[in-house]
């Protein structure tokens, strides 16, 4: 299993900067792998919310399908994901107010397939690909929800 964990101080409420991240309409705004989002159902804010995301690492296209399992709006969201090849994944994005603003931290975990071999095989394929790219996608978050609360 590999485990990402990232956070960022974000310069706004964190009302707004929740909304703003579980809107699956503005998912390709900022997460920087996402390639689609489709099959969306129900509140993106409320358990049981599903959606498929069609995600990109290292040009490899594959989908990815989320259930928003628990859900403390707006300090918290749990996702279960569930990719190709029996892979799964989980997502916590825990917020938080801080110094004014919202600090953001974001963990993903991810198991492989095939067990160790499955995880050795990620592991060489992604390398530090997901935490460079979880940084970015922060970073754009922390962008779109300034610039708006700026305007």
């Amino acid at each position: 299993m590999s485990v990402v964990e990232v956070s960022i101080q974000i310069n706004a409420p964190i009302d707004e900067v929740f909304a703003l991240a579980m809107d699956p309409k503005r998912t390709l705004d900022w997460v920087t792998i996402a390639r689609s989002v489709k099959d969306v159902k129900g509140s993106p804010t409320a358990e049981g919310f599903e959606m498929k995301q069609q995600l990109c690492l290292r040009g490899v296209p594959f989908w990815v399908s989320w259930d928003l399992v628990e859900v403390d709006a707006p300090r918290f969201a749990r996702y279960e994901g569930k990719g190709p090849m029996r892979s799964k994944a989980l997502i916590e994005n825990r917020l938080s107010e801080k110094d004014g603003g919202t600090l953001y931290e974001y963990t993903n975990e991810f198991k492989a397939p095939l067990g160790p071999l499955g995880a050795a095989a990620s592991s060489v394929v992604a390398g530090g690909v997901p935490e460079r790219e979880a940084r970015a996608s922060l970073q754009n978050l922390k962008q779109l929800v300034e610039s708006r609360v700026r305007a």
